[in-house]
């Protein structure tokens, strides 16, 4: 008996090691050279012209179409157009825009006296949105701009595509959570269907949930929290309204949890120890998922246990070592050798 027991432990052993081991995503191969796409000669092709409404609204508008053709990727019609500045805008679910940035491009494009990159625009009601463009948009405005070169495109969704296309400034996770809830905020009342059904466009369901938060709290320690919420989150088989009122519910859990941590923190200065990376600390340690790796998580369960472990947090058994192997030296109190 005493001599199958290690067979026991190693065959146990194994199948966890072998269950907690994910599948991997093939490699993508190398597409071979020119073997994808139109040729010169198929993008500049009129057999796919756009919609004659289009084309009549932009004239209508006081834009001038410059030219069309069609996309050397996917063969998708688009339209080159001069378009009257004061027609464009945003769209509502972009992230606010960074000021120097504009400015930084506003002063380049001055010193160039050039505007070379066109913004893209989806003509909606007689105005214009621009998903990816708004920077140049806003620089073009500060140097008092009359017209902005753009390449319109006839589907309305691409509208909804900001976080794909949308490459001129790099997003944080506070910029990248907020374009989302907004994007839901949008289509919520202008859609039909649920939540999950425009998983395409949110790219992940924690961005629903920390946008909501930031909304609520702009100052919102997201990263800290983001890696059990990206564990514990998907998207929703809710119509759209329900699930925006659920994602106001996680977003106020999220906030309680804050609370929480945010005591901790206070506690674990009041004993003179300064680190920015406090609270990343105190909600690491916290964190139970990280000796869980497998099995399915869910987001109430998960925060109630963390809200509890928050608030039963012993100060005492926190030291200067233990924040300084995560976080690097300490700021102020006496150096540790």
């Amino acid at each position: 008996m005493a001599a199958k027991t290690p067979r026991k432990k190693t065959a146990s052993k194994t199948a966890s090691k072998t269950a907690s081991t994910a599948p991997r995503k093939p490699r993508r191969k190398k597409a071979e050279p020119s073997s994808r796409g139109l040729t010169p000669a198929e993008v500049a092709s009129e057999a796919h012209a756009p919609a004659p409404e289009l084309v009549q609204g932009l004239l209508e508008d006081g834009a001038q179409v410059l030219g069309q053709y069609r996309d050397p990727l996917g063969g998708h019609t688009v339209v080159f157009a001069a378009l009257p500045i004061d027609k464009v805008e945003p769209t509502p679910y972009q992230r606010d825009v960074s000021e120097p940035h504009v400015k930084r491009l506003a002063s380049a494009m001055e010193r160039l006296d050039r505007f070379l990159d066109p913004i893209i625009a989806i003509r909606k009601e007689g105005r214009y949105w621009t998903p990816n463009g708004n920077h140049r948009l806003q620089a073009s405005k500060l140097l008092g701009a009359r017209t902005i070169m753009a390449l319109v495109l006839p589907e309305e969704d691409v509208a909804y595509q900001i976080l794909a296309l949308n490459t001129e400034k790099a997003h944080n996770l506070k910029e990248r959570s907020l374009e989302v809830i907004r994007m839901l905020r949008g289509l919520t009342g202008a859609r039909t269907g649920r939540e999950v059904d425009f998983g395409h466009l949110f790219e992940e369901p924690a961005f629903l949930t920390l946008g909501a938060a930031y909304e609520k709290r702009p100052r919102f320690s997201g990263g800290a929290y983001q890696p059990f919420v990206k564990r514990a989150e998907s998207f929703l088989p809710l119509p759209l309204t329900e699930a925006l009122a659920e994602r106001e519910a996680r977003a106020d859990r999220l906030l309680e949890l804050d609370d929480a941590v945010g005591h901790v923190v206070e506690g674990l200065k009041a004993r003179g120890l300064q680190s920015p990376y406090l609270k990343n600390f105190v909600v690491a340690r916290i964190n139970f998922l990280r000796f869980k790796k497998e099995g399915p998580v869910e987001f109430d369960p998960t925060v109630t246990k963390l809200l509890a472990a928050a608030r039963r947090f012993n100060l005492d058994k926190v030291d200067r070592e233990d924040i300084g192997r995560m976080s690097g030296p300490l700021l102020g109190g006496e150096e540790t050798e």
